[in-house]
């Protein structure tokens, strides 16, 4: 029997799909539920499971951009299995399209061969100076036409007489391509702005300190400074509401509850997954749901749904070493906060110089929804939270603050 195996849907919104990498090859066995291929959406880098057993062959070249539902490939599930019952190389996915942990940047990347091209192409790339080995064909089998060649551009730091040299070109995923319109969409279409702030990390510092013993042995999972950014930009947001709303053409939409997104580092880049209902979270909750999420992304088991939403976004760049940037609002979104890395400085208290762990933190917001009161008031109000913990993220108390 011969089955045919069509690209099934990865999550709402979503019509087609392109067939990034084959983890097989015609003729190969391949067992039920496993990934046979790596398909990129403009949302995610998704598995693709086999769904019997059988000898495949497959119909879609690597790059391809196919529609959801298309058939991609057949299974020959009467085909005996190799004798010796021989597992497959490639690793199974028992369930049905998990979610790669990966960002784009790094996600699989098919090659592609450029092909000849046409005679008009020739000779526009000729009048450019380029040669053809430099641009990627749309037309068929790498076919290189007119329209490549008049939106062919020489890339950065090469030039015609460079034409020689080594070089490998990798198609960017569907994921990537699209981040890359969307990152354009919001520098081009928002009036993004970004205000600073600085933070004195020592009472926080010295709370973990005193108590990340206790709290990782009564929850099992360590006291981050993410918990009480989280919490501090969850007060922030209840005191100015418009940071965490949105614009629909005309419309401004705000949401009753606050669902924080959270950028988390995978094997392949970051990944922002959504920390559902953080308003009504404790700080064992929201460490939790965080090491979740982080586990999920890096094994490779994040869902598309669990990173759509969100109507505020926390990114920690001082994990790398970043002092200051200007973070990128993300979209649909209307504001974005950046932590960055802690640094001793030295700075005024009660009139003396003194030595403190600061941090810079920025918040990039749209000017077209959220003025410069909720904007500098947002980042003033997490900078308070931060600097006095005790009184505004725990009610006075430590000890049921942190749940022990």
């Amino acid at each position: 029997m011969i089955l045919d195996m069509k690209v099934p849907s990865p999550g709402e919104s979503i019509s087609e799909v392109e067939i990034a990498t084959w983890l097989v090859s015609t003729g190969d066995y391949v067992e039920k539920d496993q990934a046979i291929a790596e398909v990129d959406s403009d949302k995610a880098t998704l598995e693709l499971p086999a769904e019997a057993a059988g000898v495949i062959e497959i119909l879609v070249e690597p790059g391809t951009t196919v529609a959801v539902g298309q058939v991609v490939c057949r299974i020959d599930t009467s085909a005996a299995a190799p004798e010796g019952g021989a597992k497959p190389a490639a690793a199974s996915a028992p369930n049905p399209m998990p979610v790669a942990a990966a960002a784009p940047a790094s996600a699989p990347a098919a090659t592609y061969a450029t092909g000849t091209a046409s005679p008009a192409a020739k000779k526009i790339l000729a009048e450019k100076g380029m040669d053809a080995s430099q641009v990627s064909g749309t037309g068929k089998d790498g076919r290189i036409t007119k329209e490549d060649a008049v939106n062919a551009k020489v890339a950065m730091g090469s030039s015609a007489s460079a034409a020689g040299r080594g070089e490998t070109r990798t198609r960017m995923s569907a994921l990537r391509r699209k981040l890359a319109t969307r990152l354009v969409s919001v520098k081009n279409e928002t009036a993004m702005l970004t205000t600073f702030n600085e933070v004195d990390m020592k009472p926080i510092m010295d709370l973990r300190k005193e108590y990340k013993d206790a709290f990782a042995a009564k929850h099992g999972v360590g006291l981050g400074f993410m918990s009480f950014f989280t919490l501090a930009s969850v007060r922030a947001l209840k005191m100015f509401p418009a940071v965490a709303s949105m614009i629909d053409g005309d419309d401004m939409i705000s949401f009753d509850t606050t669902d924080i997104s959270v950028a988390v580092s995978g094997p392949k880049g970051l990944m922002v997954p959504v920390l559902r209902d953080a308003d009504k979270m404790s700080f064992a909750d929201v460490e939790m749901g965080i090491k979740d999420l982080a586990t999920k992304v890096r094994d490779g088991k994040i869902s598309v749904d669990e990173m759509t939403g969100g109507c505020f976004t926390i990114t920690n760049g001082g994990v790398f070493g970043s002092m200051l940037s200007t973070p990128i609002i993300n979209p649909p979104q209307s504001a974005i906060l950046g932590m960055h890395n802690i640094v001793e400085r030295p700075v005024v208290r009660d009139g003396q110089i003194v030595v403190r762990p600061i941090m810079y933190v920025a918040m990039s917001y749209d000017h077209r929804i959220i003025d410069g009161r909720e904007s500098v008031g947002t980042l003033v109000a997490i900078k308070e939270a931060l600097e006095n913990p005790v009184e505004l993220l725990m009610g006075g108390d430590v000890k049921a603050g942190l749940g022990l």
